[in-house]
């Protein structure tokens, strides 16, 4: 299946959300540090309810580290400075989806290390800033597990 990553994520409710969502759509979930929040924090287990068990969640301590353990996959950072739409992507199963932190996106130094054809956009209306986190990564998994006929669902 896919990979979610999420680079410094601040907000506890949106990793919850996007922990269940995981959990729902085979995902694992990829957190690369530092967190804006304490991992157990009622407001990111009350967002994941009871899908913590049900998921698979790996911390990094950084980005280095967690592009070492994803060596070899193909990766797709996604962005609001994306140039290519995320429904134009042919995805791959094992594929990295990489989202950057609510309040900064990913950084420039993150976003260099990507060729053009690698970061993707979803589009949204003219003088529009960005989409909440967790609707932005249901939006691209859902579109690469759908690419997939949605491989290992009860709807498959």
């Amino acid at each position: 299946m896919f990979h979610i990553a999420l680079y410094t994520p601040v907000m506890p409710a949106n990793t919850g959300n996007i922990i269940r969502l995981a959990a729902n759509n085979g995902c694992m979930l990829h957190l690369i540090e530092p967190l804006g929040f304490d991992f157990e924090e009622k407001k990111l287990r009350r967002a994941g309810l009871d899908y913590h068990d049900l998921s698979r969640v790996q911390r990094y301590q950084n980005f280095q580290q967690f592009a070492e353990a994803m060596a070899g996959r193909r990766m797709f950072a996604c962005t609001t400075r994306g140039t290519v739409g995320y429904s134009e992507v042919s995805y791959e199963p094992d594929d990295v989806l990489l989202f950057g932190s609510e309040t900064s996106g990913l950084p420039d130094e993150v976003r260099a290390q990507f060729a053009p054809e690698r970061l993707l956009r979803i589009p949204m209306m003219p003088n529009n800033r960005s989409l909440n986190l967790s609707n932005a990564v249901a939006i691209i998994s859902f579109e690469a597990w759908r690419q997939q006929r949605f491989a290992g669902s009860t709807q498959a």
